[in-house]
């Protein structure tokens, strides 16, 4: 019986010291991409693709990201006393519906496999996405929709892919991959952050995943990997040879949100792509770039 994707996990548990000083108080996944955190263009996208709960891995002073996804009375009665429908109505929509937001504590920075696994009992024993939101993409059709679209025609594990330079291999999981089909490439070995001489491939994982309950077998066992972490790449790749294991090369953009160039340049790049704000982009940068 095929069982439909409908919970997603978001590992949001990490220090964000790359932002410091700006995360030393605020959570990295509450950094503004134009006029929204990108916490809330992570969750915008798993409701995209059909996602019915959201399962936040939060850690010590993360408590913003749940007051951001819940009622503001005080705001709201302000915004309607004054007259701002507007924004009450922005407001309002991108709430998630009630009890749909679920989270849960990761203690201890012990790496993504773990943080993934904290949520096995909210998951249990059904398919699940998992989104990074340091990872943005920006296209037509959301990412994980797309994943969805191929976890329904393959019934297995499904992560997003793109090609990166050999030497930059040593930050990511990497494919061996064992046959492309160009969108869709079939699975046989997955290495973490591998030397680039040794990388099987220059197809790298990004922040999106579609993963059977089988992972949890894997990750009870809590064995470290790369950095001395418990990797999610480690578990994945004990999976393959069971159920289909397949990478797929999206359509669109990925910012890496999680660095500081990166975060920039996708400010640039969303602010381009939204009618209202695109003209006075352009001027920004003509100015900037004549100096």
């Amino acid at each position: 019986m095929k069982k439909k994707v409908r919970k997603a996990v978001f590992p949001v548990g990490g220090l964000g010291t790359r932002f410091l000083p700006a995360t030393k108080a605020m959570p990295k996944e509450m950094l503004t991409l134009v006029d929204k955190p990108l916490i809330q263009y992570a969750i915008e996208e798993a409701a995209a693709a059909g996602i019915e709960e959201f399962i936040l891995v939060t850690s010590r002073a993360k408590s913003s990201m749940e007051d951001h996804f819940d009622y503001p009375y005080e705001l709201a009665k302000t915004l309607e006393e004054r007259g701002k429908t507007a924004e009450l109505a922005l407001l309002e929509k991108m709430l998630p519906a009630a009890g749909r937001v679920v989270y849960t504590r990761q203690q201890k920075p012990l790496g993504l496999g773990h943080a993934v696994w904290c949520a096995r009992d909210l998951v249990g024993d059904e398919p699940f996405a998992v989104l990074l939101p340091d990872d943005v993409i920006l296209g037509d059709k959301p990412c994980l929709s797309q994943m969805v679209e191929a976890h329904e025609a393959t019934q297995g594990n499904i992560v997003a892919v793109m090609e990166v330079p050999r030497e930059h291999t040593k930050r990511y999981g990497v494919l061996d991959i064992a046959e492309d089909n160009g969108k869709l490439v079939s699975v046989k070995g997955l290495v973490e952050k591998p030397d680039p001489k040794d990388a099987p491939s220059t197809l790298t994982i990004i922040g999106r995943y579609i993963l059977l309950p089988e992972i949890w077998s894997h990750l009870d066992r809590h064995e470290k990997g790369a950095g001395g972490e418990i990797q999610l790449t480690d578990a994945m790749a004990k999976m393959i040879g069971g159920k289909p294991f397949h990478g797929l090369r999206f359509e669109g953009t990925r910012y890496d949100c999680g660095d500081k160039l990166g975060w920039l340049e996708a400010n640039i790049a969303f602010a381009l792509a939204r009618p209202d704000l695109a003209d006075s982009m352009r001027d920004i940068l003509r100015r900037f770039s004549s100096r």
